[in-house]
C-alpha cells in the first residue's frame, strides 16, 4: 500500500512522506508540506503501513513503546528513514528520502574550508543545526571526500543508516543502531577496539555518548558528529551542559584541545523558487576561539572571533547570508526569516551597501 507514496514522493524530488489518519498523505518539498491528490488515510491504512514497513523485530516493540525507527528500502524506489509512531491512538509515519551513495562536497556548493576539516588526522568536529537542514548530507559529503582522499579505516555510529558508502581509498564499517550495536555509547566504546582512523557517530545524545566521544578525539583519531544547535557559541554551552557543574571546567579543557571546527546550518529559500540553498556559519578552532571556550566568561567572545575570522575559513550566518544576498541566491525577506538577530544583519547590509 505505501509504494504509490513513496513512488510519489520521489519523482516530485521531496524530502519526506507523512502519513496520517483523517488526511491524505503529504510530501515536503522545499521545506513546504504538500497534499498528494488521494484519499483520507484511515486507521486502517496506517496500520496496514506499520506492518508492511516494520522488520519482524520491532513489531514487539512498536506495540510496547508506540515508538520505532528503522530504515526501509523499496526495490527501485530508493532507501528511507523511517519514524513510525501512534498519534491520539492511531499509527503514522514519516518517511525522509536518503541517499545511497554521498553527494561529494564540491557538487554541494559548501565551503572549501569543510574540506580542509574533513582531512583533519584528529579531533572533534560537530555539524549543528535543526531537523532537516541538511547535516546528514554535509556528513556524508565529508565522509566521502575522506573515503576519495585518505586510506584510512571508518567508522560510522548511525541510527539508522542514511547514505550508504562503498569503499574507495578508505574501508568504511557502518554500524546500525538496535540492528548491528545496542546504542551509541556502546559502540563508541567497542569502536575504540576496531582500530579506527575515523569515527562517525550520527548523534551525541547523552553525556556517556559525548565523553567517549572526547575521549576518542583526545586520544589520536578524527570524530565527527552532530547537535541540534543553531549557532557555535549554543553548541559550546551544550556539550558543556551535558556534564554537571563539578565536571564542567574539564570539559572545557577537552573541549578546547579536541575540538577542530563547528558547522552551523539552515536551508534558506532560493530567490529562483528552485529549491534551497545552506547557509553557513564555521567556527575553526584557533588559540584565541579555545581560550574563549576554556574560560565561560568569555564564551560571548566566539561570535565576534568568528566574524574576523575569515583567514581562517571561518564565517558567522549573517556574513555568509550578505554574500548569499549580494550574489542574488537568496531574497533580502528570506534572509532576514533565517537570521538569527534580524537587527544586526540589516547593520550589516547597510555597512556593506546593499539596503540604505
Amino acid at each position: 500500500m505505501i509504494e504509490p507514496f513513496l513512488r510519489a514522493l520521489t519523482e516530485c524530488g521531496g524530502s519526506d512522506l507523512h502519513c496520517k489518519v483523517g488526511s491524505p498523505p503529504r510530501v515536503r518539498i522545499d521545506g513546504r508540506l504538500r497534499k498528494l491528490e488521494t484519499r483520507d488515510l484511515t486507521s486502517a491504512d496506517t496500520e496496514q503501513m506499520v506492518r508492511e514497513v516494520l522488520r519482524e523485530d520491532l513489531i514487539e516493540e512498536f506495540d510496547r513503546t508506540n515508538e520505532a525507527d528503522f530504515a526501509y528500502s523499496l526495490s527501485g524506489v530508493g532507501r528511507f528513514r523511517v519514524n513510525a509512531f501512534r498519534s491520539r491512538g492511531s499509527a503514522g509515519l514519516v518517511f525522509r528520502r536518503v541517499s545511497v551513495g554521498a553527494i561529494p562536497l564540491s557538487d554541494l556548493g559548501l565551503p572549501t574550508v569543510l574540506e580542509s576539516l574533513a582531512l583533519e588526522p584528529r579531533g572533534l568536529v560537530l555539524v549543528t543545526g535543526p531537523t532537516g537542514s541538511g547535516k546528514t548530507t554535509t556528513l556524508a559529503g565529508m565522509i566521502d571526500h575522506i573515503n576519495v582522499n585518505r586510506e584510512v579505516h571508518c567508522v560510522t555510529i548511525e541510527d539508522p543508516i542514511e547514505v550508504l558508502h562503498f569503499d574507495k581509498m578508505a574501508m568504511i564499517n557502518q554500524r546500525e543502531v538496535r540492528v548491528d550495536t545496542e546504542d551509541f555509547a556502546t559502540a563508541l566504546r567497542a569502536a575504540m577496539r576496531q582500530d579506527p582512523d575515523v569515527i562517525l557517530v550520527g548523534e551525541m545524545r547523552d553525556q556517556e555518548t559525548v565523553k567517549a566521544a572526547l575521549a576518542a578525539a583526545e586520544t589520536g583519531h578524527f570524530v565527527m558528529s552532530t547537535l541540534h544547535t543553531t549557532d557555535a557559541q549554543e553548541t559550546i554551552t551544550r556539550v558543556v551542559d551535558f556534564f554537571p557543574p563539578h565536571e564542567q571546567k574539564q570539559v572545557r579543557l577537552s573541549l578546547a584541545g579536541a575540538l577542530r571546527g563547528i558547522v552551523c546550518q539552515r536551508l534558506v529559500p532560493r530567490a529562483d523558487g528552485e529549491g534551497r540553498c545552506v547557509a553557513m556559519e564555521i567556527a575553526i578552532n584557533t588559540g584565541r576561539v579555545a581560550d574563549a571556550i576554556i574560560d565561560a566568561e568569555k564564551q560571548g567572545n566566539i561570535t565576534p572571533l568568528i566574524a574576523d575570522g575569515s583567514y581562517y575559513g571561518m564565517q558567522t550566518f549573517d556574513q555568509h547570508l550578505v554574500s548569499l544576498i549580494r550574489d542574488g541566491v537568496i531574497s533580502l525577506d528570506a534572509a532576514m526569516t533565517a537570521s538569527t538577530n534580524p537587527h544586526d544583519l540589516t547593520v550589516e547590509l547597510r555597512r556593506v551597501g546593499l539596503v540604505a
